[in-house]
């Protein structure tokens, strides 16, 4: 007479769980395909790759916590996708586009950020799993560049070239620098923002999502420009973050 519904919930549970985990794996295949234009040189197509899987890779997390979905098992994908989006495929496509003229230096520089890219990762997952809770406004700071803004970051001379055609931006001493920069950024102590506990006064609602539409407008008839201006904003707002979160460490 009486009866239950507890396979419902499990199943329901499962596919809670299994829509982030898809998400996750589309972000990685878009990755790798990324790492395919990379080898038949089609930059444009590159890059759109990379900003698919950052778009996925921004999906999935809130999604998950959307559906209550998270789980042990999407976490560790989760990183193994952002260490092969985010820190193998920006690589490659460096090394392809032009520090393969640089010889075993070259190289070099190119292995520091993967091996950057999966020490941060590793100690974002291990700080994850502190049994003590940090102070409430930490929540709005990364440590150190996250994976995905890295790899934009690291990416911008390739972004502005695709647009202006600037000879230098091609020279392997600029992608040297960014990729030592942003690598050393990775791994850095340096608190950073995080958009993802982002509440915005509604208020403010209709002017943001009006934004929104100038920012997409932009991006479909002037992509490399705007993902270039976007670019520089992250790095310009480096020491906003850090000046943020020494204000409110010492309120609190």
């Amino acid at each position: 007479m009486f009866r239950s519904n507890r396979p419902a919930r499990l199943k329901d549970l499962s596919i809670n769980r299994m829509i982030p985990n898809i998400l996750t794996l589309f972000a990685l295949c878009a990755g790798v395909t990324a790492i395919r234009y990379g080898l038949h040189e089609e930059w444009e197509r590159a890059i759109i790759a990379i900003v698919i899987a950052a778009v996925f890779d921004g999906l999935d997390g809130r999604i998950a916590r959307l559906l209550r979905g998270t789980s042990k098992f999407g976490a560790e994908l989760d990183s193994l996708s952002d260490f092969v989006s985010f820190g193998v495929a920006p690589a490659l496509l460096i090394y392809l586009w032009t520090m393969r003229n640089a010889g075993g230096l070259g190289w070099a520089l190119v292995l520091l950020f993967p091996v950057c890219a999966a020490l941060r990762l590793a100690r974002f997952n291990t700080m994850a799993g502190t049994p003590e809770p940090p102070p409430p406004f930490v929540h709005s700071f990364f440590i150190g560049v996250p994976t995905p803004a890295g790899a934009g970051v690291v990416l911008l001379p390739m972004v502005i070239w695709l647009q202006y055609h600037w000879d230098w931006l091609r020279h392997p001493f600029v992608a040297s620098v960014f990729l030592v920069g942003v690598s050393l950024l990775e791994i850095s102590r340096l608190p950073t923002y995080s958009f993802k506990r982002v509440r915005v006064p509604h208020r403010y609602v209709l002017p943001v999502m009006l934004l929104v539409g100038m920012f997409a407008a932009f991006l479909v008839t002037e992509p490399w420009t705007t993902l270039g201006v976007l670019g520089i904003l992250y790095i310009g707002s480096l020491p906003l973050s850090l000046r943020s979160f020494k204000r409110l460490r010492a309120l609190s």
